[in-house]
This record gives structure tokens, C-alpha cells and sequence, in this order.
């Protein structure tokens, strides 16, 4: 009887284990991102130079690029990691250019230069996108 008993709790285990897929980082829910944009194209323009920032469609709520450097954008899902199922709860750069804000629903504000939180109540950063560049063709992904 004991053999039988250990093997249902195995299955059960494995069960639990292999239904349990991620659905979600942050509270953002999980998406497929494949983008390319050529950062020269004029409607990037604001990419061109250090600080610029754009938001591209993708993602759960849009994207939003930002050039930190010449080399390199970083790309940040624009859904609030705070009560994130929330309509409300997406950011926007702010007037300093360098804060996103989720002014509408929790009004957490989030560093755009690394997506880090800046004013809670949200405690996760946001969710960062990969990226390559090569100087004209950027690639988000993840």
C-alpha cells in the first residue's frame, strides 16, 4: 500500500510542477515581443540622440523606448507593475523626461534610465524588453 501512496504523491507533485507555467513577471502578464525599428526612420527621430525617448506599440500596454546611451535603448513595458490587471495602469514619461508615472491609477513613478521604482506604492521595476542595436536597426525582444 505504501508504494501506491508514494506514487500518487509523485504524480500529484509532477502535476503541480508542470501546470504551474509562469504567466506572469512583475504582475505583468507575459506577452511575445519581436520587433524591429530602424532608429533613423523619421518617426524615431527623438531616438537619435542621447535621453530621447518613444513609445512603439508591443507588449501588454505599449512600449517604451529609451536611448540611454549611443549604444544602447532600452525598451520597457509601459504596464504599471502595481495592480498591473488594472485598465488604468499604464505610465507615461513625465515633464522631467526622465520619470515614467502611472498617474491614473496608483501613481507610482518609475526611473526610465533602468526601469527601477522612484515612489512606490509599485515594488517591482518594470518589465524590461531585450534589445539590439547596431546603430540603425533595433531589435526588442524577449
Amino acid at each position: 500500500m505504501k508504494p501506491f501512496l508514494i506514487l500518487i504523491i509523485v504524480f500529484v507533485f509532477i502535476i503541480g510542477v508542470v501546470s504551474c507555467k509562469k504567466q506572469s513577471e512583475n504582475g505583468v502578464p507575459l506577452t511575445t515581443v519581436d520587433i524591429y525599428i530602424y532608429a533613423n526612420s523619421p518617426s524615431f527621430v527623438n531616438l537619435n540622440a542621447v535621453g530621447g525617448y518613444v513609445y512603439v506599440t508591443g507588449g501588454v500596454r505599449g512600449i517604451l523606448l529609451y536611448r540611454k546611451s549611443s549604444t544602447e535603448i532600452m525598451a520597457y513595458d509601459r504596464n504599471c507593475t502595481y495592480q498591473s490587471s488594472q485598465p488604468c495602469a499604464t505610465v507615461s514619461v513625465d515633464a522631467t523626461r526622465i520619470i515614467a508615472t502611472d498617474s491614473s491609477c496608483c501613481h507610482s513613478k518609475f526611473s526610465i534610465y533602468d526601469g527601477s521604482v522612484t515612489q512606490g506604492p509599485a515594488a517591482a521595476p518594470l518589465k524590461a524588453y531585450q534589445t539590439t542595436f547596431d546603430g540603425n536597426q533595433l531589435h526588442i525582444f524577449n
